[in-house]
């Protein structure tokens, strides 16, 4: 596949796939679902456009205990429970109006604010599987109901949401319908080095041809459970120029564990990974 590059702004190289990905989520208002091996970049597309457009940026970590609901708000009781039992004067009247204990989540956040915003709902795939399409009825409306006080919340702008996942599991195809889906594939040789030279531009042409043929040496051996990635080798070569090592021909490689990150896969490859002529 062409991975012809586009840069944008604070360092991000992104493929021009990439990009047209994000025109049609922004033309047609759908959420940008992105897929990809981990360390390839998917988390840092949302920082980057909100840098770069000047745009409020949202962030929802999803997690293996996350409901659909922690995204749009939650009731602090415990806050109002202290409040009752500590608090005297004016601070009392505080406690009867339940609207002072609603904590707004990032999607709720993002309904709220004043200017278009960024909205990140990060490795949505670690949650239940039921978790996206508990989100269909938001994402599709731009609204919610607070349960507790019956108030109905509209998003005063469409925020663009992009959601990443890992694929460790499979998301509902009612969940799919309603993203524009993109799969980040891994960088060819030519974007790998644009990439590299984007975070580290005084990196020397010699240093920089024999790391990447080493990364993707490892990279094409068989059965290793964890592969390198893009995130991995730029803080390979990070240690490498702090060090001021040198990568000579059938040296070991130096600095292994930037790179290679299981046990199992160190003790296989160790002794055989040598830097490639």
């Amino acid at each position: 596949m062409n991975q012809k590059s586009v840069n944008l702004k604070e360092g991000y190289v992104v493929s021009r796939e990439l990009e047209e990905a994000l025109l049609v989520a922004e033309v047609t208002k759908r959420p940008l679902l992105i897929k990809g091996e981990p360390g390839t970049g998917k988390t840092l597309l949302a920082e980057h456009i909100s840098k770069t457009r000047k745009l409020p940026i949202f962030k929802w970590h999803v997690k293996s205990t996350s409901l659909a609901k922690d995204g749009l708000y939650f009731y602090d009781a415990v806050s109002r429970l202290n409040d009752s039992r500590f608090n005297e004067g004016k601070d009392r009247d505080k406690v009867h109006n339940i609207e002072n204990y609603i904590r707004m989540g990032p999607l709720g956040l993002a309904f709220t604010s004043d200017l278009p915003s960024i909205v990140l709902i990060d490795e949505i795939d670690k949650a239940d599987l039921e978790f996206p399409n508990d989100l269909l009825l938001e994402l599709d409306q731009m609204e919610f109901v607070v349960t507790e006080t019956s108030r109905i919340v509209k998003a005063k702008h469409r925020p663009l949401t992009i959601i990443t996942s890992n694929n460790e599991r499979e998301l509902p195809d009612a969940f799919l319908r309603r993203c524009i889906f993109h799969y980040i594939e891994f960088p060819s040789r030519e974007l790998m080095e644009e990439i590299i030279r984007v975070h580290l531009p005084d990196i020397e042409t010699n240093l920089l041809q024999t790391a990447m043929k080493t990364f993707y040496k490892i990279r094409k051996m068989e059965d290793m459970k964890k592969k390198p990635s893009t995130s991995e080798l730029l803080d390979w070569i990070q240690i490498l120029l702090y060090q001021g090592a040198k990568l000579n021909s059938m040296d070991k490689v130096p600095f292994l564990g930037a790179l290679v990150k299981n046990e199992e896969d160190l003790l296989q490859y160790a002794g055989q990974l040598h830097v490639p002529q």
